[in-house]
């Protein structure tokens, strides 16, 4: 599995998504300019979180529309995977890679603190180390992470299994107290009908290595690194 992590002006968490992938993968990712189009020899396509152009407009308004998000939708198209952490959540809803906007946190407060995820399915290459219903911590931080889709987009990701992730109580309770941002049905990570790109807003990568408090995001990466792509 070979990763490449692209860089947009404003990104700023580039190097805690290489430490997670570096970790289980066994080498270091490729860093890759906004305004390059060469994605060949990459086999993941990651968009760390951040703030990417200041957050102007909207979040990840204006990274939709730089040259690199046209090479990610042909590399998605030629069987290839793409993540995305908040920020890049929020970039790849704005390029329609995946549905829904996220809007700003309910209470309109930024959000810094520890959550809760349940595993929705574990049948894809980003969750195959996690079980399904499994609980696990991950932090957040952001300010625009409400998840909102129509009403006939949501009936089709949960019909289509399309949700990833949800907040949840830390004993797998899917509740109001637990959705602090304000989500749409709780969904805190959504994934794309070829199941091949997913968004999620808080921050696995942040949980790696015991040094950093917890391994709970570390199935994440182990999961993509158990595809073995040559």
């Amino acid at each position: 599995m070979r990763a490449g992590i692209i860089l947009f002006p404003g990104i700023n968490r580039e190097r805690d998504i290489a430490i997670a992938l570096e970790n289980s993968l066994g080498h270091k990712p490729a860093l890759i300019w906004h305004r390059e189009t060469d994605l060949s020899g990459i086999d993941l396509v990651v968009i760390p979180g951040g703030f990417s152009y200041g957050d102007y407009l909207r979040c990840g308004a204006m990274a939709a529309h730089s040259p690199v998000l046209r090479a990610v939708a042909d590399h998605v198209a030629r069987g290839g995977y793409v993540l995305g952490v908040c920020n890049g959540f929020q970039i790849l809803a704005e390029a329609q890679l995946l549905p829904g906007a996220l809007l700003r946190n309910a209470g309109m407060r930024f959000l810094s603190m520890d959550c809760h995820l349940r595993v929705e399915r574990t049948d894809t290459v980003f969750t195959g180390q996690y079980r399904r219903g499994q609980v696990f911590r991950a932090p957040m931080a952001h300010g625009d992470g409400n998840y909102f889709a129509d009403d006939a987009t949501l009936n089709r990701l949960e019909g289509e299994g399309l949700v990833a992730f949800r907040y949840a109580e830390a004993g797998g309770v899917v509740s109001d107290a637990a959705n602090l941002n304000g989500s749409a049905r709780n969904i805190a990570g959504v994934l794309s009908p070829n199941l091949r790109v997913l968004g999620l807003m808080p921050h696995p990568e942040n949980l790696v290595d015991p040094l950093m408090g917890g391994i709970d995001g570390k199935p994440l990466f182990d999961s993509l690194a158990a595809i073995g792509v040559a």
